[in-house]
Formats: C-alpha cells, sequence, structure tokens
C-alpha cells in the first residue's frame, strides 16, 4: 500500500494527487472554521453532507453546459476533479443584504437587493480575504480583464440556476460565494468553476420561517448547524427521510 501525496490542505478541504495526470482528489473534512480560523470545530458527518451536496449541484451545472471542475464523487467524502489554476478571487454573489454587506451598508439583514450584486475578495488567510476592485485583480495580475468578465458571467449563470434549484427546495438563496479556475486542454485554456458549492458557502433561509439553513448557524454559535445541512440534503433529494442521522455535535478545537 502507497500513501498518496496530499498537493493542498485547506480549512474544509484537503486536495490530493488523483489516479492520472491532470486530476486531483478533493477531500472533504468536518472541520468548520469561522472569522478567519479563530474559530474551529469538528462536526462530524459535515464533509460527507457537503460532499453530497456540492455533487448534486455541480452535476447539474455540468448538464446544463456550465464548464466545472467536478468529474465524479468517488465515496463518502471525495470527489475526482480537474486539476485547474486556481484564480486567487473568490466572487461572491448577492441577492438579499446579509453578514458584511450589511455590516458595510447599514442596510437591514434580509432586504432585497436591488438586482444581485456580485463583489470580489482576493483569497488571503493572512489578509482576512479583503474585498477588491476590478482594478486590483489586473493591477495584481489576478485575472485579466476577459477573465473577470468570463467569471462574472459563470457567477450570474450560477446564480440563476442556483435561485431556482433552492427556490423549488422551499429556501431562499441570499447569497454565495465561488471560486474559478483555469482549466488547460491542450493549447486551450477556459474560465470554469472550481471548489465547492455548500451550505459552507452559501447563505441559506428557509422561505416560510426564515430559519438559518449555513453556515451562520455556526458563525452565530446559534446551533443545528448539522440539522440544517441535513434538511438542506433532504430537501434536494440528496439524503432519504430515512437516512440515519449524522452522529455528534460540533467539537471545539483549540488552536
Amino acid at each position: 500500500m502507497s500513501r498518496r501525496r496530499k498537493i493542498y490542505e485547506g480549512k474544509a478541504k484537503d486536495l490530493y494527487e488523483g489516479p492520472e495526470p491532470g486530476t486531483l482528489v478533493q477531500h472533504f473534512k468536518d472541520d468548520a472554521t469561522a472569522g478567519n480560523a479563530q474559530k474551529h470545530a469538528i462536526i462530524d458527518g459535515k464533509g460527507v453532507l457537503n460532499n453530497r451536496i456540492s455533487e448534486y449541484i455541480f452535476n447539474h451545472l455540468n448538464d446544463i453546459g456550465v464548464g466545472t471542475h467536478f468529474i465524479r464523487r468517488m465515496n463518502m467524502r471525495e470527489q475526482l476533479i480537474r486539476e485547474v489554476e486556481i484564480i486567487p478571487v473568490e466572487v461572491v454573489v448577492r441577492n438579499v443584504a446579509a453578514g458584511s454587506l450589511s455590516k458595510r451598508l447599514g442596510l437591514d439583514e434580509g432586504t432585497a437587493l436591488p438586482r444581485s450584486v456580485v463583489e470580489f475578495y482576493y483569497k488571503n488567510d493572512a489578509l482576512g480575504d479583503p474585498m477588491v476592485s476590478d482594478e486590483h485583480i489586473t493591477a495584481f495580475g489576478w485575472a485579466n480583464p476577459q477573465e473577470i468578465d468570463e467569471m462574472m458571467a459563470l457567477a450570474i449563470r450560477v446564480n440563476d440556476f442556483l435561485s431556482g434549484l433552492f427556490l423549488g427546495a422551499g429556501i431562499k438563496l441570499v447569497d454565495f460565494k465561488i471560486e474559478c479556475g483555469r482549466l488547460f486542454e491542450n493549447d486551450m485554456m477556459r474560465i470554469v468553476l472550481a471548489d465547492e458549492i455548500s451550505p459552507d458557502s452559501c447563505r441559506l433561509w428557509d422561505i416560510e420561517s426564515g430559519n438559518k439553513l449555513d453556515k451562520d448557524r455556526f458563525r452565530r454559535d446559534m446551533g443545528g448547524v448539522l440539522d440544517a445541512y441535513q434538511e438542506v440534503a433532504r430537501r434536494l433529494g440528496v439524503l432519504n427521510e430515512n437516512d440515519p442521522a449524522p452522529t455528534g455535535g460540533p467539537r471545539l478545537v483549540k488552536g
């Protein structure tokens, strides 16, 4: 038996060398972090749920022609993905005021925005992932203007799809973040969706009650994190009603 090579270790996911050139294995962990990793806990079963939810969403995006890095789910915690060159910019799409947007602009949380708003954040944990403009992105060479346009178009298309998907499950898509990567195929390069889409990366509220079904339950010490993630999975049809409940609650990890 040989040990596989770890390519990258993240807060919620690790990447390993894939079985074939140009592929990687994306492993979903149970770690939950907030406040730039100042708060850290292990939530048993979260990685399994995020793997299944993200698989479901990426499969549907592939089906409608949205380019992604996703190839297939390998097991309960891992996906086989295409190796891409990650662009160090997170793209956030907001439909409803919440979180940092409410704080910055003094908007009541839950206020519907006049239209969907796209924001960019520089991926840098040491700096707290600061918000940046198109000018910063091009000036520092993180992406060129054409790539920014492609990322925005991709984000808007994903927003349209996710809004309808979650609406059909009785869930409001408040906001979400995505990451994009450059996929090189022979002499061609195209921008594709990478990373994951799950309750870790989306704000999801129950349409009728307004209950939060996302990572804010962890950020704000509301409890019921795993129950919320499982509810999202069940409404999407990823889990059956009779599937066993995940075990355990959050376990704080000392830094």
